[in-house]
């Protein structure tokens, strides 16, 4: 007959040692967390369905869609003048101003090119809000106010 250790932190009234349990996680100063953070993602959500709703106004072909989807990920090349400028160039793409300023423009001037693009940027900011892709803090690509990515993960 084998014999099991029942570990004391299973005994009622047993206390674990401070030492043995795991520290909660603290998220870095400046990271949304909780309610608010299920609320931006929830944003997020709205902002991409818009997005396509917008897209469908222009009559453009669908493909387009995620052939472009990418496109505002090519702010990122500001990361090769440092993380300053990097960090300024890929915020500044990922945003409501400029793809709202592209949407309100492609309205006013009845350019369908100008409307897609303001489009897609829209989708992709909701997306990436989704799905926790936040606004990039300048000291760091992976460090954004909604969590930290990459090799900045903890």
């Amino acid at each position: 007959m084998s014999t099991t250790a029942i570990p004391e932190s299973a005994i009622p009234g047993s206390a674990v040692p401070e030492s043995a349990a795991p520290a909660p996680a603290t998220p870095p100063p400046g990271v949304v967390t909780g309610r608010p953070l299920a609320w931006l993602r929830a944003e997020g959500l709205a902002v991409a369905a818009a997005a396509l709703v917008l897209f469908a106004g222009t009559g453009q072909p669908w493909w387009l869609v995620p052939a472009l989807f990418l496109a505002p990920d090519l702010a990122a090349l500001g990361y090769l003048a440092g993380p300053k400028i990097g960090a300024w160039c890929y915020n500044l793409a990922h945003t409501a101003p400029l793809p709202l300023a592209l949407a309100a423009a492609g309205t006013w001037w009845d350019s369908a090119a100008l409307t897609v693009a303001g489009a897609i940027g829209l989708l992709h900011l909701g997306v990436d809000r989704l799905a926790k892709y936040g606004v990039k803090y300048d000291h760091s690509f992976g460090a954004t106010h909604l969590g930290l990515h990459g090799p900045d993960r903890p």
